[in-house]
């Protein structure tokens, strides 16, 4: 689709289903330039996949993007898996999810076996230099184009301004998350209840099971048993980890350690690295200190989530057999939620205490993009040569429709160009 086709056209559009080989050769390609940490992926979707290609609204974006933040895994990943999902089905969920997955596990399974190797990992300084000024700029334009689907109203502002706070705080991202959608949806059926008007207008409730204030049935008994067995086996791994060997490391053991780690992890990648650590430094003594670090820094110059830092420790513990046990035991819990979650997206949109659940969960997400671009600027911006690559990706961003992609290698080829130039 033409860059221009945008508005009512791409949003028709979007509605019809995709090409499963579509989805693969985007995700595929984005996975080899998604630098810069998942809220510069969910940026870099969300400008071409809403605003160029036009696959689903701001508004929809949002709410997938709210659902994620309620839902262990890493969020830009999900986010994969939900909009493949919603351009071709679930083929269209894995394609988009493993393709976007499979550059970021190669690369950082070949740095593995350079460390064990030759006993180092590249530093990868220059292209931390020039891609991190620029997704910063793509994430600060993307949070200023989703303030018109964050906020909804003056409740909206509320949520807003006390979710900022309570994460600069330190408030867990999950809680913050879940409170304001149940208390937007709280807030709603009591409005709702002690107004008159409101009272009037609404239609007639039918006598077995049809009140407002409960989820829309399913339409078939089967979906209901597809998506509960979806939902059970994340529940399986956790049991199974913990009887798992703490000997000499194996290929079981290994694959059902992160397993546990995928089905139970919340919040960003960072805090993958306090798991790793109790699960195999601490309790299995299977990689050290030093080898946790490194596996963390190698999954910090490669694209992709860092997440992609367990196929390192994979390698590290049990070579190639264990670098797959990794990545495939840290990502699987993912998809399997997704497929739970994803059809319930549209239905929470039409139920009203849904959609206003909706509403808290995507102003207090918004905020939490908001609160990681300041805390990001403050960590990038240091001097002229980022501030200057910054301001240049930003005015790109507003003032032309020229593919993310590109600015992102942009970047990556003018810090690769100062580093050398010293």
């Amino acid at each position: 689709m033409a860059a221009d086709a945008v508005g009512c056209g791409a949003v028709s559009a979007a509605r019809a289903p995709g090409d499963a080989g579509e989805v693969a050769r985007y995700f595929f390609r984005l996975g080899c330039i998604a630098f810069g940490g998942p809220a510069a992926h969910i940026a870099l979707m969300r400008r071409e996949l809403v605003h160029q290609r036009g696959w689903v609204s701001d508004g929809e974006f949002l709410d997938m993007l709210g659902v994620t933040n309620l839902i262990p895994g890493p969020n830009s990943t999900e986010m994969t898996m939900h909009l493949g999902h919603r351009r071709a089905g679930l083929a269209g969920l894995w394609l988009g999810g493993l393709l976007f997955l499979l550059p970021a596990v190669v690369i950082v399974t070949a740095l593995a076996w350079a460390y064990v190797r030759y006993g180092s990992t590249p530093a990868g300084e220059g292209i931390l230099l020039g891609a991190q000024p620029v997704v910063l700029a793509l994430i600060l334009h993307a949070a200023w184009g989703l303030t018109g689907a964050a906020f909804r109203g003056f409740e909206s502002l509320v949520v807003v301004t006390a979710a900022a706070a309570l994460a600069v705080a330190g408030v867990s991202e999950v809680a913050l998350v879940l409170g304001a959608g149940v208390a937007t949806a709280v807030a709603a059926v009591l409005v709702r209840a002690l107004t008159r008007e409101a009272r009037r207008n609404l239609p007639g409730l039918p006598r077995a099971g049809g009140h407002w204030w409960r989820l829309p049935r399913q339409r078939s008994a089967s979906s209901r048993g597809r998506r509960t067995r979806a939902l059970l086996p994340p529940v399986a791994p956790v049991t199974l980890a913990a009887a798992g060997s703490a000997g000499g490391a194996t290929t079981a053991g290994i694959f059902l350690g992160f397993l546990k780690i995928g089905a139970v992890l919340y919040g960003s990648g960072y805090v993958l690295v306090s798991f790793m650590r109790g699960e195999f430094v601490e309790r299995r003594g299977w990689l050290t200190e030093g080898q946790l670090l490194d596996a963390v820094a190698a999954g910090q110059v490669t694209p992709g989530p860092l997440f992609s830092s367990a196929a390192f420790a994979g390698y590290v513990m049990d070579g190639f057999p264990g670098a797959l046990a990794a990545a495939a035991g840290i990502f699987l819990p993912s998809f399997l939620f997704v497929m739970a979650a994803a059809p319930l997206v549209p239905r929470l949109r039409s139920w009203p205490p849904g959609s206003a659940f909706l509403d808290g969960v995507n102003a207090a997400a918004w905020a939490l993009i908001v609160v990681v671009g300041v805390d990001l600027a403050r960590a990038t911006l240091t001097g002229p040569f980022a501030w200057g690559l910054f301001a240049a990706a930003l005015a790109a961003a507003v003032a032309t429709r020229v593919n993310a992609a590109w600015l992102v290698l942009g970047g990556v080829a003018l810090g690769l160009a100062r580093a050398a130039a010293g």
